[in-house]
């Protein structure tokens, strides 16, 4: 191939690797579950996860104006089973509020069991700053989510964590414009094995 003809193909393949990977790196990092770790205690299933992303812009643009954003983590317990599917035993959802008042310039981070703003124990702090918010959306620290007779010590388990952002409680504008658009997805899917304990 001659050399004028092997430039324009390098300048072509570089330029289609940059429009398709030009978007993606504008929006940040993919939404990766970096740490999960599940314990056996006394109190039941206790899960610790790390979920790392970047907000993309529109998200950030929106919380600077005040609209509130909705994070959901949910994990399932399923026992193995030989001889049919396995059996989902236990399951915990945590519903979380991060909104940024502008008048104070304070974030706030709401934590449920049950989507805010329906009955229930809601949990509030106070950040200074969207970084501190942000982190502690995405560290959960030994969150139970089965009690300890929902687990059979003597079977394994598979628990799966998911981390999602929830735009079915956004505002009825927001969640049109939504649909659809890759910037406004966050979604993150690990699964950890528990094994049997041994016999004593």
């Amino acid at each position: 191939m001659p050399e004028r003809a092997r430039s324009w193909l390098a300048a072509f393949l570089l330029a289609l690797a940059w429009l398709v990977a030009g978007p993606a790196l504008a929006q940040g990092s993919v939404p990766d579950v970096t740490q999960l770790q599940v314990e056996r205690t006394d109190e039941g299933l206790v899960l610790t996860a790390t979920v790392r992303f970047d907000l993309p812009t529109v998200i950030d643009d929106a919380l600077a104006k005040g609209i509130p954003m909705f994070f959901v983590a949910e994990a399932s317990v399923f026992r193995d089973r030989w001889y049919w599917y396995d059996k989902r035993v236990a399951g915990a959802t945590r519903h979380m509020r991060l909104s940024y008042q502008p008048l104070t310039r304070r974030w706030r981070l709401q934590v449920s069991s049950s989507p805010i703003g329906n009955s229930g124990l809601v949990l509030g702090q106070n950040f200074e700053s969207r970084e501190e918010a942000l982190a502690a959306v995405q560290r959960i620290s030994r969150w139970r989510i089965a009690e300890p007779g929902e687990v059979d010590p003597e079977s394994a388990h598979n628990v799966q964590f998911r981390f999602r952002l929830d735009l079915s409680q956004l505002p009825r504008p927001f969640q049109i414009g939504a649909v659809g658009q890759s910037e406004w997805s966050i979604r993150a899917l690990r699964v950890h094995r528990l094994l049997a304990e041994p016999a004593r």
